[in-house]
């Protein structure tokens, strides 16, 4: 079985490809995407259907597989895997339309609003990790209000259960936002009378800010860290010091620019040699200007050590370049915050542990993407050009005129901010 994942990107709407080996399986494109299907003939009826089994890059060949040897399975035992998932639409829909009349006949409570919110809204727009975080800080931080009707919710109540939070700033003006837009949501869909107010739209409004974190009991501020020449040069040289996997990832944050998130999901697929060299082109739904009409592929030139990184990878891994070992897909970026601040000075994690100890204190891995940024200004590459290589959209009109995708200039800062880190290093 092989799969030509260049054919697949080339594919025009309306085309597909099929893979020897696996009969039925078929890649198919539309203008907005591609998706993984099986067509296969029921055992019912006879007649031709198929399932789709996932979106591909997401979906991965060997995933797509692996779900289409299972329903192959199913399909051979007799069942007919479209009417199958058919009927259970119907029956979920059936059950949603009981469980509607039910609450009605109960009160429509604060936790069915935001029930409705999330399997209505979130679920269907954002990833499935930021709609389970919203799923857990519903259930974690509502509290007295949960069992509320929602309609007769008063402004105290709302004010009481921010104000609980209060010592948690940032996360109580996530769930404010959150609630507000619950609020908007069920008013939209006619679910709260028109003239039930959305309180959480109007208290708190500015009062609930981060004073900053803090280090040893001492506050260090909201500020934005970015390394000094002389520390990106202690870091780098320090590096090794973290697992081969940690030190990859920080690495890559320098030498690419790019964000945590896209760094650690990066896919062999997602890797070209071109012309010019090579490229790494993040995929615009896995990056964070998904949402944005507008947004584009996020493309990287691999150079130094990006380039040494990205191939070594690749010759150890097919798929994921930092495959999770739990289960399959990635690692989470959680996974790097965490083994820096366990290297940090003042970490107190698992304290019995002997290890080294970083030189370099008070920073994430989000500042070296910063930190990069700042360098490219101190060799005074043009700002479009710099803002384009951290994949940040233009604003206002310019944003929907200059259309440009700054390939060659790209090419030609990394180079230049590669060598500048080389020579940092070499001090």
């Amino acid at each position: 079985m092989q799969f030509d994942a260049r054919a697949a990107k080339a594919l025009q709407p309306g085309a597909h490809l099929t893979i020897d080996g696996c009969s039925g399986l078929r890649l198919e494109a539309t203008t907005q995407r591609r998706a993984w299907t099986f067509r296969y003939r029921s055992p019912v009826d006879g007649r031709m259907r198929q399932v789709q089994l996932g979106l591909w890059p997401a979906m991965s060949f060997p995933a797509a597989a692996t779900e289409w040897e299972k329903l192959k399975q199913q399909r051979d035992a007799g069942v007919d895997l479209a009417l199958t998932k058919r009927e259970a639409r119907h029956a979920e829909r059936a059950a949603a339309e009981l469980a509607k009349e039910v609450e009605a006949d109960r009160g429509y409570t604060v936790a069915m609003v935001c029930s409705d919110y999330l399997a209505g809204h979130v679920e269907r727009v954002r990833k499935p990790k930021g709609a389970a975080e919203l799923k857990r800080m519903f259930n974690t931080m509502l509290g007295p209000i949960a069992a509320e009707t929602a309609s007769t919710l008063t402004r105290r109540q709302c004010f009481d259960l921010l104000e609980l939070w209060q010592n948690i700033p940032v996360q109580a003006g996530k769930l404010r936002a959150e609630l507000g837009a619950a609020w908007d949501y069920a008013l939209d869909a006619g679910r709260l009378p028109e003239s039930t107010p959305n309180w959480w739209r109007q208290i708190m409004r500015g009062r609930l800010r981060s004073k900053g974190k803090k280090i040893l009991g001492k506050a260090v501020g909201t500020s934005k860290r970015t390394l000094a020449d002389a520390e990106v040069a202690q870091l780098i040289n320090w590096l090794p010091n973290f697992s081969r996997l940690v030190d990859d990832v920080l690495t890559l944050y320098l030498w690419s620019l790019a964000r945590g998130a896209e760094i650690v999901a990066m896919h062999h697929t997602e890797i070209s040699e071109e012309k010019d060299g090579w490229w790494w082109t993040v995929p615009k739904d896995k990056t964070k200007n998904a949402r944005h009409e507008n947004a584009t592929d996020f493309r990287v030139p691999l150079v130094g050590r990006a380039l040494k990184v990205v191939r070594r990878r690749m010759s150890a891994h097919d798929g994921y370049l930092f495959p999770s070992p739990a289960a399959l897909g990635h690692i989470e970026q959680a996974t790097v915050q965490t083994a820096v601040h366990y290297h940090q000075p003042y970490s107190k994690t698992r304290p019995e542990h002997e290890r080294q100890r970083l030189t370099v204190t008070r920073w994430s891995p989000h500042d070296l993407r910063r930190t990069a940024r700042t360098l490219l200004s101190s060799l005074e590459c043009p700002d479009d050009v710099a803002e384009a290589m951290l994949g940040h959209m233009q604003k206002g009109v310019k944003g929907v005129y200059n259309r440009h995708s700054y390939d060659k200039q790209r090419r030609e800062w990394i180079t230049r901010l590669s060598a500048h880190l080389e020579g940092l290093a070499a001090v």
